[in-house]
């Protein structure tokens, strides 16, 4: 017989709503304290979005980013990012690292030679054969274009995320599901403000991710909610609820876990470049999996549902007067 692991019961019967307006209001609190804290303390931004140089090295020695980047610490450039660059066109024997050195407080643009100059000092000491062939600048004013477009990036997301639950269930799950997202992009942003952790355009791309992650579950909940208030016609709305989410709590901690899974290794072996990212990958799963089932839905319940079937479940057809909603092996 074939043993098959079960994170949780089958069947499960948790009151989600017992608790319902402390779970909520903590978590819009939460929410707004960390919008908030964009503006004080404030994000602590990376090269991306400060502005910085950024160095090319080549050397026919193999590459060693620890060594690399102990020997630049001492130099107290501040935020130093340094990764190896792959290429299939390069020699076996040509390694190149690339080296993303934050704007100095001397030199808001580019680095200034003398600082250029360090920074070959000591990458030479720890390997005599590499030498510098490029150097690129970041200046403030692009920078600010990278902050502005990354933010409209964001809301061009929760929009268009909007707007497909909107067509896709009613307005009122619309609502709800985009709440749920704002709660999952602050609380993302003020986990990186009350740590300090650099803020760059990998940070970006993880919480883009998060918003598409975190509406797949909800949409998991949805559709089954969708589902009972056509099955169960005369149960109490809280109570339909309740159960969609005890029907989709296993999905949902197995879809959790095994991300986690993943990412977690990530997080430990993958090294500094990628670690950000991870971090808040991790960090989006948690807030990601309470929004669905303590945020989003205390929305709908707020606003309530036409429960009339036609415009609950799209797949009936009108005869006459008469409702019928098609069976589930005759949905195309």
């Amino acid at each position: 017989m074939a043993f098959r692991l079960k994170l949780v019961p089958t069947h499960t019967e948790f009151d989600f709503f017992r608790h319902q307006w402390l779970t909520f209001w903590a978590a819009i609190a939460v929410t707004v304290l960390s919008a908030l804290s964009m503006f004080w303390p404030g994000l602590s931004f990376g090269i991306d979005f400060k502005g910085g140089t950024t160095i090319r090295t080549e050397t026919s020695q193999p590459l060693q980013i620890e060594t690399y980047r102990a020997a630049l610490e001492p130099l107290n450039f501040g935020d130093v990012l340094i990764s190896e660059v792959f290429d299939p066109a390069f020699r076996a024997d040509q390694h190149v690292a690339s080296i993303r050195i934050q704007a100095q407080d001397d030199h808001p643009g580019a680095m200034g030679e003398t600082g250029i100059a360090r920074v070959a000092e000591a990458l030479q000491a720890v390997d005599p054969d590499v030498r510098i062939v490029s150097t690129e600048s970041v200046g403030p004013k692009v920078s600010g274009e990278l902050i502005w477009t990354a933010v409209w990036s964001a809301i061009a997301t929760v929009i268009g995320i909007m707007i497909y639950i909107w067509i896709r269930f009613e307005w009122q799950f619309a609502i709800g599901t985009v709440v749920g997202l704002i709660h999952d992009l602050f609380l993302t942003i003020g986990l990186f403000v009350a740590l300090q952790l650099k803020f760059d355009l990998s940070i970006v791309a993880a919480l883009l991710t998060i918003l598409s992650y975190s509406v797949n579950d909800k949409v998991v909940v949805f559709d089954r909610l969708r589902e009972n208030l056509v099955k169960f016609k005369s149960m109490p709305l809280r109570d339909v609820m309740n159960l969609s989410v005890n029907e989709t709590l296993s999905r949902t901690v197995a879809t959790s876990v095994t991300t986690l899974l993943a990412l977690i290794p990530l997080l430990v072996l993958g090294g500094d470049v990628i670690r950000g990212f991870v971090f808040a990958m991790i960090w989006g799963v948690f807030v990601g999996t309470y929004s669905s089932i303590f945020i989003s839905k205390n929305i709908v319940l707020m606003l309530g549902v036409d429960r009339d079937k036609k415009k609950i479940d799209p797949t009936a057809k009108i005869f006459g007067n008469k409702v019928e909603v098609l069976d589930a092996d005759n949905r195309g």
